[in-house]
Order: structure tokens, then sequence, then C-alpha cells
């Protein structure tokens, strides 16, 4: 072996695996590149390329043909629950015959299973799960994959199984840099990368494997309990999923499959189920399996959060901005437990990069509450068309302005739908938080008494809304009072209510918290906003030119005339704090704060808030039953804090 050669692959290998699998760098992206070009031009040198070496993850040529694989030992499915009465009554079962088995609770990952074949020391195959039997040997494209080991610790004979799977920011990264050929989900797209001859085309894809099995083939190794077994991929180097829990109580377990849930749509990998195991191996091999399954574990599947089915229609709504913004018509699907019948298609520039057509199956994806997008399609049909914007406007027939991405209403100053909209975000809850002026409610203000400006609103009594078909006393009373309260607001409602374009929430309580009043935000120049953290100059820009403009002008001097009052931000501008810097992730339950105030505290105190921890957070604020993300924290050795030093940290901070 070459002098050095040794030292330089452990060396490489090392930095890659906190950067890949601790996600914590340990060198700056230059530094590492320079000790692999050296590496690089060492093997050239000298035509030794050790077996473990980081050049072997480039990919090399296009395979012929995948080879058939014989697994050393068979590889089986997991039996399936899909209720918690299933569960725990698989639970019971288990313990009436074993009183004292406890159980593990881990992600069911929703990628490519993968069966690693390891000798000393060293990754010999690499196959996928094929029959449980017979699978294809995939090794060449398997060792591109930058976070699995290609050698480890152990030198025994094993077996690793594990899931290949490509996270949601790796497939935006990807489609972005491919907008011709953009991939449809993370799942498909690690199938299709490993099944893919081309290694290259794999080593593209940026993908991880999640170790979680072992199969000892030699008797090497004295593994014990599934805890034995997660230990065991960890020392060797192995990405393990965050969640890993252990119980005696049918209860708690049940407690654990909510947990992981919720957390779920959080997460940067899909999972679509909790897999639950007894801990002791001795009692999984007194257990044994089924033609089909082993009866000492089992999958809690959860409800599916992609789904397919035919895309009807495309209908443009007009947004507050004027944009058309296309709506998918669906054929009614269920899909997380509600039936979906519309989606999102985001603009044209996106259904053109997707090659979404009217009449085709489409892979449709909801999260939590979000409404559902299209992500991708499965199939086109004989009678698929391609999707046509309009010509014109579908509220007011004026033509239609274009640019790469979005196409816009050019009377956006008189269209009805523009003008509702923009009423509609001015009532809204996050915004002046006028309970009753639904979207139905404010066409039928614009349509039959001429509101178009929130300065109308304000203008309206009791006696104009009890005129109107459908409006009792009682309900004109409440809505008269509902706007008369709204003229004392918070000044960041405010800035959002206005609707300046590309100004979120958080945008306007960072405007509120450094410019404390109207008359300071008015004068202030791109320059004073641009200094602030997260604000671009095109965000600048469209702050002060929406200032600038004579009509929106009138509009707030007129809102101050009828009786605006607007409270500034309490406390100091955002210049200190007791999160000042810090990122700080929430986990858990918090008994004296609700998730959201938790997380204004935090951002009126100078901090950001981030929903999954890695090497950028500072601060985890960890509640009662805190799962996986307290447990990556402690891993990365991030400071971590209870709700009585969160509540502390900010009393001692505002006095």
């Amino acid at each position: 072996m070459p002098d050095g050669m040794r030292e330089l692959v452990d060396t490489l290998n090392k930095h890659a695996y906190s950067y890949y699998v601790l996600d914590a760098p340990t060198v700056a992206d230059g530094e590492y590149d320079a000790l692999y070009d050296e590496l690089v031009a060492l093997e050239r040198r000298t035509g030794v390329v050790l077996p473990d070496s980081p050049t072997l993850r480039v990919g090399g040529g296009t395979l012929k043909g995948f080879k058939k694989y014989v697994h050393k030992s068979r590889l089986y499915s997991l039996d399936k629950c899909k209720t918690k009465g299933e569960l725990a009554r698989f639970a019971e079962k288990i313990r009436a015959q074993y009183p004292e088995a406890a159980f593990t609770v881990e992600y069911k990952l929703d990628g490519l299973s993968i069966n690693l074949f390891y000798e000393g020391g060293t990754l010999k195959t690499a196959a996928t799960r094929g029959n449980g039997i017979i699978g294809e040997d995939v090794t060449a494209q398997i060792r591109t994959i930058k976070s699995l080991p290609l050698k480890i610790n152990y030198n025994g004979a094993c077996e690793i199984v594990g899931e290949v799977i490509m996270r949601k920011s790796a497939l935006r990264d990807y489609n972005l840099k491919n907008p011709l050929d953009p991939l449809k989900n993370e799942r498909n797209a690690a199938a299709g990368a490993v099944r893919n001859l081309d290694p290259r085309v794999t080593a593209s894809r940026r993908l991880d494997v999640m170790a979680y099995g072992f199969e000892n083939l030699d008797g090497g190794a004295e593994l014990k309990t599934q805890e034995d077994i997660v230990g065991f991929l960890k020392n060797n180097g192995f990405l393990v999923a965050e969640y890993y829990k252990k119980t005696d109580n049918i209860e708690y377990l049940l407690e654990c499959v909510d947990e992981i849930e919720r957390e779920r749509a959080d997460l940067d990998y899909l999972i679509d189920g909790a897999v639950i195991k007894i801990d002791e191996l001795a009692i999984r091999d007194e257990l044994g399996y089924t033609e089909k399954f082993p009866r000492f574990a089992v999958a809690y599947k959860f409800e599916a959060l992609e789904v397919t089915t035919v895309l009807k229609e495309v209908k443009w709504q007009v947004s507050r901005t004027g944009k058309l913004n296309p709506l998918a018509v669906l054929e009614p699907v269920e899909l997380g437990g509600v039936t979906v019948s519309r989606a999102t298609l985001s603009n044209v520039s996106e259904i053109k990069r997707k090659a979404i057509k009217i009449n085709s199956r489409v892979f449709v994806r909801r999260s939590n509450d979000v409404i559902p997008e299209i992500t991708g399609v499965a199939e086109d049909f004989a009678d698929s068309v391609e999707v046509t914007p309009p010509l014109v406007c579908p509220s007011c027939g004026a033509p239609v302005e274009a640019d790469a991405v979005f196409i816009y209403c050019s009377n956006r100053e008189n269209c009805r739908d523009v003008i509702v909209s923009r009423l509609r975000h001015y009532a809204s809850r996050d915004a002046m938080n006028i309970e009753g002026l639904s979207q139905k409610t404010l066409e039928i203000f614009y349509d039959k008494l001429g509101v178009v400006t929130p300065c109308d609103l304000y203008k309206l009594t009791a006696r104009d809304l009890t005129d109107l078909e459908g409006f009792r006393d009682k309900k004109a009373e409440n809505i008269a009072a509902a706007i008369k309260a709204s003229l004392d607001a918070d000044l960041a409602d405010f800035i959002y209510a206005l609707g300046i374009e590309n100004v979120g929430k958080k945008a306007a309580k960072d405007l509120a918290a450094r410019f404390r009043g109207l008359d300071a935000l008015k004068a202030a120049d791109e320059s004073d906003i641009s200094a602030l953290g997260d604000f671009g100059g095109v965000t600048a820009r469209c702050v002060c030119d929406f200032f600038k403009d004579g009509k929106n002008l009138k509009i707030i001097d007129g809102l101050l005339s009828l009786g605006l009052k607007l409270r500034e931000p309490k406390g100091e501008a955002q210049r200190g704090g007791a999160f000042l810097g810090k990122t700080v992730v929430l986990t858990g339950t918090l008994d004296g704060f609700k998730r959201v105030r938790a997380k204004e505290l935090i951002e009126e105190n100078g901090g950001e808030t981030a929903d999954s921890v890695s090497a950028r957070v500072n601060l985890v604020v960890a509640g009662g039953d805190a799962g996986s993300k307290l447990d990556k924290a402690k891993k990365l050795g991030i400071e971590i804090i209870d709700e009585a030093a969160f509540k502390k940290m900010i009393e001692d901070a505002n006095g």
C-alpha cells in the first residue's frame, strides 16, 4: 500500500461520516476537496484503490444487466395492522406467552429495502430484497451512497438490512437543477436510482441508506436484543433513524405510535408507519416465522399521505396580487382520512416541469392540513391533453400578462376577484382577525354595497348589513362589532394585512420590531430594510415601492382618520433578547405555552425557530414526552433546556 493512502482514506471517511451521518461537519468543503484531490492523484499515480476509498462513490461505467443474488439468510416482510386495537392484541398475545417481553418501536421507512453483506470488515455485496430469497446485485450502485460505510469495525460475516431513501430536501434540490426531467417522488426516485444500470445516476440522486437490522452469519457478534443491534449499527458507522423507543408497557407502546405519526410530516424523509418488535432475540428465535412473516414483529401502517387519482380539470383562481393560480379538480380520492377533490398546481412553470396533463393519473400528496399538491404524473392516457393557460382573466375578462413562471390579470386595480381577495387577506385571522368576513360575505359586500377598500369596511353600519338578504339583526350586529373592534390592532398584524408583496407573517413582525411605527417604516429606504437578517433586496424593494404608492398611502391615511390605533411591539427594538442569534427547536408537550405562542416568544426575543434538529440549531426546548428530536440533539451536543428554564429565560429578559 502506498505511503499515506490508508491515512488519507480514513480521514476522508471520518469527515464524510460526520457530514452525512451525524449532520455535523468537521471541516470546510474546500478542505475536504483538497484531501480528496490528493487521494485521487495518489490513486492515479500508483494504480492502487482501497476497497473503502471515497473515490469509489462516483460510479463507474454502465452495467450490461443485473446479476441475481441469493441472500445468505431469507428476508421476510412484516405483517401489518392498521388499528390500535390490532396492535394492542398483537402485544397482549406476546405478553401472555412471555410476560417479561419488552417491545421496541422504530420508524417504518418508506423507500427501497436493501441487504448488505459484509465480510472482513468490507462491503462485499448489496442486493435488493427481491422475493426474500433471491434479489438483484446492485453493489456498484449502492457503493455510490456517501452515508453508507464501505468498511466497518466488525470483521465477521454479517448481513445488514436497511432502506435506501431519498430525502425530501434532496428531491427538491435535484428537481431545481433538472427542471426538464423532474423526479416524481422520493420513494420512486430512490428505487429508480438503485435499479438504474448506470451507477452515475445513483450517485447524482444524493441517496442515503438507513440501517435497522443485523443477521449474524458466523456467530462472532454477541448481540442479545434489538437495542444491541441498534448500538452495533451506530458503532459501525451506519446511519440509523432518529426514533427508537423501548417499553414493556402496552399503553405507552400505543403512545409511541401516536408520537411518530405526529412527527411524520416534519421529517426530511418518508415513513409510512411504525415497526414494533420484541426486543429480546432469544424470544424471537423461539417464536420463529410463518411462511410469510416473523411472529415477533409487526408494522403499524399509517394512512397514506400520497395517492394517485385522475386530474379532471384545471380552474384558474385570481389572487390578491392579480396572479392566476391553477387549481386541480380531481376525481375524488381518500387521502389522510379525508376525501380530496382539489389540489394546488403552483404555477404554469411547475405544470410544464412536471408534464402534468388533464385526464392523466397524478400523484397527490397531503401534509397535515395543508392543501394537497400534485407532485407528478403516474400515467398518461390516450385522452390526456396539455393544460392550456387562459388568455383572459376568468374574473373580469381582461387580457393576461405573463412572465416565465406566472400569469397575471392586467386589470388588477379593478378586477372583482383581486379586490375581494385583498379584502379577505386584510380580514384574515393572521391579519386584522375580523370574524364573519368570509370570501362569500365579502363578495356580497363588493356586489351589493360597493366595498372595494378596507376603508369602506369601516364605514359600514349594522343597518347597512340588515338590508342584505340572509343577514339577520344579530349577524349584522356581530359583523359590525367585529369590524369596529379591529381598529385596535398590533402594528405587525396591520403590516401583514396590507398585503405587501413578499411580506409574510414573520417579515411583518420583523419590520414592526425594527421600525416601531408606520412613520419610521414609510421613511425607511432599501438599505435600512435589507439590513434586517432575512430580508433580501427584492423584499426590501417591494416594501419601499408599496409605501411610495399614493393609492396605498391614501388608504392608510383613511384608516387612521377612521380611528385605527396601532399597538407597537413590547420591549426594545429587535437588537437583543434572550434568544438573540439562536435557532431554537421546540419538542414534546409544553404545559404552560401553546406551541404557536412559544414560537412567537422566541421570535420576539431575537431568535428564530426551526422544525427539525440539525447542526445549525443552537438550543432545544424539551417538553414532556420529547421524542427523536431530543435524542438527536443529545447526539449532536446541542444545548437542551426544559420548560421551566425556557420560561425563566423569557421572564429574565423581559423584567
